[in-house]
This record gives C-alpha cells, structure tokens and sequence, in this order.
C-alpha cells in the first residue's frame, strides 16, 4: 500500500530537494570486507566449519557507510574521521573516492590501525567476525587542528552528521564543539549514538537511537510502544530535542517533535536478510530529507521505506532513489 504522506509526485520534488543537499558525516570510520564461501564439511581439528572461500568484497563501513548512503542518493557529502597509514587505509580511501565522497576530512594517524571488519559468511549466514582496530586518541595539536577544519567544512555543507560506532573518535568534546558551529552557522546537526558512549546530545537538532540505545540513555523500560512513548518524551524533554527517532527493530520507529503526539510508523520491510547498516541508511535519509524541508513525518516516512529495502540486501548496502520509489509504490513498478 502506498504511504498516505506521500504521493509519486511529491516523492519526485522530495528526492530532487534532497539530492541538492551538502552533508558532512564526522565519526568512526571502517572498511567492511566480505568472505563468502561454501560449508561442506567440519574441521578435523576443531568443531568448526570449514569455509570453501568463492569470493571476496569491500565496502567503506560505519560512518562511511553513511556517506555511501548519501552519495548513493544523489547527495553531496563529505567524510571525517581516523585512518591508519596502511593498506586498509588506502583501499578505504580509494572506495570512497570512487563512491564520490569527499575525503578531505580524513585524518591519517601513523600509530594507529585503520579500523577493519571482516566476515565470513557461508550459505547466506555470517559465520564468524573477525575485527582489527584499536580505540581512538588524539593528540591535543590533532584535536585542534580538526576542530579548526570542522569550522570551515560545517559552513559549507547544510548539515552535519555523527556517527558514533563506540571507537573514540566521538567525544563529549568534538559533539560539543559541533553543535557550537552549527549553532553559529545555523545548520542542522544529526546524531547517531552509541549504547557505550553516553554523552549530553543538548544542542542537536535530530537524535537517532535504536530502541536499547534510547532505553539505556532515558533509564527507562522499552519494551512496549506504550514505555516507548514515555521514555523518548522524556528524552525530547531532557536534551530540547526538535526531532527525535528511535528505531523499533521489527516494530518500526518512533518520532517524536517538539509539541506534537509520538508518530508511530510500522515496519517498511517485506522480508529481511541482514539488518547490517540499516541505522546508517535511516540518518541518512532522514537527515537529508529534514534538511531539504520536508517536515519530520514524511522524512521518517521515506528514510523507514529506505531501511526496508536495505534490509532485503546481504551486507552493508545502499538504496537508489528507483529503489524507495518502488517501495512506497510497488503497484506503479
């Protein structure tokens, strides 16, 4: 059934709006990497299984995941984060470059590993994760200097997005200093939390949790839409959130605004394969949508649509604007 908030052709003026938006995403970077195979048979010298490798894949991961949703879209973004001086790095870069991400905001830091996720999955199932990287500190001379670029970027982008995966990058500090810019350059500032990483989010214009997240952060039970409801008003109340959208797994979203009633909109997707990066999708295309004007309903709208589909995907994907409309109206496709 077609979304009543939407109709095709406001969809089309929405998309044209958002693809006009310039969007600079700041948070922990990582390379995705894919090993897929074959299992036949256990290992004679453990009870694992042993995967027969076909193929192997790369993708820029966490916060450039949400880049890469962007760009995917249309829109105009820029990375800033922490790579390694490496490999790994390198090939980070060279994906990013290739998905036209501007990476002028990339910090290489010799001492450290650039963040990598590997998984091996045999028969549409992740087998194992294997993860390199270590937390992120930075020197005060580092700190300065990309606060000082964060002051040049954010005036030429019309939003920002954080992205906190939990790896150091993301300090009370840095989110401080963001709102500060934003709030002298009048530009919207997005940011996706993390469970282990509470930080104060007074100052954003959109917070988007997950449903632990949002439970741990209001001290509250989540386990009806009804203690939902209760504990994102008290969170809109706590940081004066203008928008705050708490994804709901299986049950859909919530949003919530500043004196209006919590929206709730049920679960867009029709069959689901790997939940990897939906949030990354869901700021992605709720934040662009927010910046490009249209009101909070129809941007949750489009971005639940949006998880929906990239949730039918194996792996951290994207979605194309064909994609959502098909989606929304699967009986014009």
């Amino acid at each position: 059934m077609s979304d009543p908030l939407l109709t095709p052709k406001s969809l089309q003026t929405a998309l044209a709006a958002m693809r006009r938006q310039r969007i600079l995403v700041v948070g922990d970077v990582m390379l995705d990497r894919f090993v897929r195979g074959k299992v036949s048979r256990i290992s004679p010298e453990a009870p694992v299984p042993v995967v027969h490798v076909t193929h192997e894949t790369a993708h820029v991961g966490g916060a450039a995941n949400v880049a890469r949703n962007l760009a995917d879209l249309g829109v105009r973004c820029t990375i800033c984060g922490v790579i390694g001086r490496d490999t790994a790095g390198r090939e980070l870069t060279a994906l990013l470059k290739a998905d036209r991400i501007g990476t002028q905001g990339l910090l290489v830091e010799p001492a450290l590993p650039t963040s990598v996720k590997t998984r091996i999955i045999a028969r549409q199932q992740q087998v194992v994760r294997v993860d390199w990287e270590e937390r992120i500190t930075l020197a005060s001379p580092r700190i300065k200097a990309l606060k000082q670029y964060l002051a040049r970027a954010i005036a030429q982008h019309d939003a920002v997005i954080i992205e906190d995966y939990g790896k150091g990058f993301v300090t009370q500090d840095l989110v401080s200093s963001i709102f500060r810019i934003c709030r002298k350059e009048r530009k919207l500032v997005a940011v996706d939390p993390n469970v282990n990483n509470p930080l104060d989010y007074s100052g954003a214009t959109v917070l988007k949790p997950n449903r632990l997240e949002a439970a741990a952060a209001a001290g509250q039970s989540f386990d009806s839409l009804a203690e939902a409801r209760a504990a994102g008003t008290e969170l809109v109340r706590r940081w004066k959130l203008p928008h705050l959208l708490v994804t709901m797994g299986e049950e859909g979203m919530l949003l919530f605004e500043k004196d209006k009633a919590p929206y709730h909109t049920p679960t867009r997707a029709r069959e689901v394969f790997d939940v990897s990066g939906a949030g990354d999708t869901v700021i992605a295309f709720f934040t662009s949508a927010l910046s490009a004007g249209l009101g909070g309903r129809v941007s949750a709208e489009i971005a639940n649509h949006a998880a929906g589909v990239v949730v039918s995907k194996l792996g951290t994907a994207t979605v194309t604007p064909d994609e959502l409309r098909k989606s929304i109206f699967p009986e014009s496709a």
